[in-house]
């Protein structure tokens, strides 16, 4: 499999876990409706693990244009290749929009509130204020990357002492402490913008939601589009270069 496919693919499987259990919490009949923001951040975390997991060892799982570009900016990614991964996943972010709406295909027509259906897709403000809503964005991904890095430095640098052990955990644990990464920006940090801290995540699934013939819907909020994308890229190369000062 090529990285391009591996960042599709893992991008799409966090998008149809993600946005499916925000669909799961706010669409009407749902099983899990106003099941609440604990499961919704508990989902999002489950959904990086399995997405790292998924790909991680074909294209490293960045499934994220803030952790592509904050790697490169210090010097652990190519530049060359930034272009395609962030390709993949926009793509890969649209295309697990779209299979989130299939999978909820009867709860659209139901669903009367159109910010909640848009909600499934991206994200939005509790209080609109553009420089704050930037801000928390810049501070979620800077935790996301700066954490990512941290990890994934640790379990390198050898946190066991017997080498099969060291290998068995420096390939099994660091997915799943990723998720638990999101799980904890979301219950920490997401109040104010629902912690997009990804700009794939957010603008990707926001198209899938403006072509879908979606009954009901709202138009797409566009003027807000750009603070989840602005925002976690700046937070992302923040987080990477505070990192690499303080532990390279």
């Amino acid at each position: 499999m090529s990285t391009f496919a591996a960042e599709l693919i893992g991008t799409m499987v966090l998008i149809i876990l993600g946005d499916g259990v925000v669909a799961e919490v706010l669409l009407s009949k749902s099983k899990g409706q106003n099941s609440g923001w604990i499961v919704i951040t508990a989902g999002w975390g489950l959904a990086v693990a399995i997405a790292v997991y998924a790909v991680g060892r074909i294209s490293g799982a960045h499934i994220n244009p803030a952790v592509t570009i904050g790697l490169a900016s210090i010097g652990l990614f190519p530049w060359s290749q930034v272009p395609m991964y962030i390709l993949a996943q926009l793509i890969g972010g649209f295309l697990g929009g779209c299979i989130v709406y299939l999978a909820y295909l009867p709860h659209w027509p139901v669903t009367e509130n159109a910010d909640l259906k848009l909600a499934v897709f991206s994200t939005a403000p509790a209080i609109r204020n553009y420089p704050a809503n930037v801000l928390t964005e810049i501070i979620g991904a800077g935790v996301l990357v700066f954490g990512v890095l941290a990890i994934v430095g640790n379990f390198s640098a050898g946190v066991m002492t017997e080498a099969p052990l060291r290998q068995a955990f420096s390939t099994a644990f660091p997915p799943l402490l990723i998720g638990f990464l999101v799980w904890a920006i979301g219950l920490s940090l997401g109040g104010p913008t629902g912690y997009a801290i990804n700009p794939a995540r957010d603008l990707g699934p926001r198209i899938a939601h403006a072509v879908l013939p979606i009954p009901g819907k709202r138009d797409p909020d566009w003027a807000y589009s750009w603070v989840p994308v602005v925002g976690p890229i700046v937070g992302g190369v923040i987080g990477a270069m505070f990192y690499h000062a303080v532990f390279h």
